[in-house]
């Protein structure tokens, strides 16, 4: 998700409009007040002896407990008001495979998603959630299943002409972005100086429709999706960009999140990830959402924790 700093009855990703997006925000809303009344209760409460107990408790149970964020493509609830998105997808497939036949979401703003995490309110992070050093030293990543770079959300036209974090900054455009994203510090490195933050790229969409703002920014595949699934006219995704820090281009890589005392079931995930990506199975999970072969990596999350 152009994850926040430190964001299935399967629907695919393709076909939905301006109202199929609305519909889901309103689910998002009305099945995370469900979670935040019942979930404590119900999480298990992690070993950190060994490893960690909770695969063996999840197994027990049958059910795994997702954190999710409204962001398409990664995590989001649909239309039918049930969770869909690349990570729910790839986490039903994993888990029904390390024996937890159900997966159920919670879903919460992306910005609470760690001490959401952390406060057991749910098992895993299954949002797309950005690999960096700070979180590393927050929660437990399994390898990323994505890698990816940012696009910018447009008037129809590109007229200022916003190509690079660098021309917003010149241009003195009004940018937004979603709450703690990674963009944020993106276009702080470049000097951007307006910057706004919004709900979600549908938000985003109309604030760039409405003249509020001149520029949305997200991660690639979001923008791409956001215009073909709204069939807007009056807005449209500039190609990649790729952001610097320090001058050097970065490209981001997101994956699932544990409790640091989870490492049993972190590497028993990773496990069953390294086969579907060996035998391409990742990949024709993902590409309904959007995914290609250029988004597959094999970087680590240890090459990322600690490069």
């Amino acid at each position: 998700m152009a994850p926040p700093q430190g964001n299935n009855a399967r629907s695919t990703g393709s076909g939905i409009r301006r109202r199929s997006l609305l519909a889901g925000a309103a689910a998002l809303g009305a099945v995370g007040a469900m979670g935040a009344t019942s979930a404590c209760s119900r999480v298990s409460t992690a070993d950190t002896g060994d490893g960690g107990e909770l695969l063996e408790r999840l197994r027990a149970q049958g059910t795994v407990r997702l954190g999710l964020a409204g962001e398409q493509p990664y995590s989001y609830i649909g239309k039918d008001g049930k969770m869909t998105g690349s990570a729910p997808a790839i986490a039903r497939h994993i888990f029904e495979r390390l024996g937890v036949p159900k997966v159920q979401p919670f879903p919460t703003e992306f910005g609470s998603l760690i001490s959401g995490l952390n406060s057991q309110q749910f098992d895993v992070v299954a949002a797309g959630m950005y690999i960096n050093e700070e979180r590393c030293k927050q929660v437990l990543f399994a390898d990323p299943e994505y890698q990816m770079l940012d696009a910018f959300l447009v008037a129809r036209g590109n007229p200022k002409k916003l190509h690079t974090y660098k021309d917003i900054a010149k241009s003195g455009a009004k940018m937004a972005t979603g709450v703690g994203y990674a963009e944020i510090a993106y276009a702080e490195e470049a000097g951007v100086k307006n910057i706004t933050t919004l709900p979600d790229q549908l938000a985003g969409l109309l604030a760039v429709e409405q003249g509020r703002v001149d520029v949305f920014v997200g991660t690639a595949v979001t923008i791409r999706n956001v215009v073909k699934e709204t069939e807007t006219k009056r807005a449209e995704a500039t190609d990649e960009v790729t952001p610097l820090v320090k001058g050097e281009p970065v490209i981001d890589v997101g994956g699932f999140a544990f409790r640091t005392a989870e490492t049993k079931l972190r590497d028993a995930f990773n496990k069953e990830l390294h086969k579907m990506k060996d035998s391409g199975e990742l990949l024709r999970l993902m590409r309904p959402f959007g995914f290609t072969k250029d988004q597959m990596t094999d970087i680590t999350a240890e090459e990322k924790c600690n490069p």
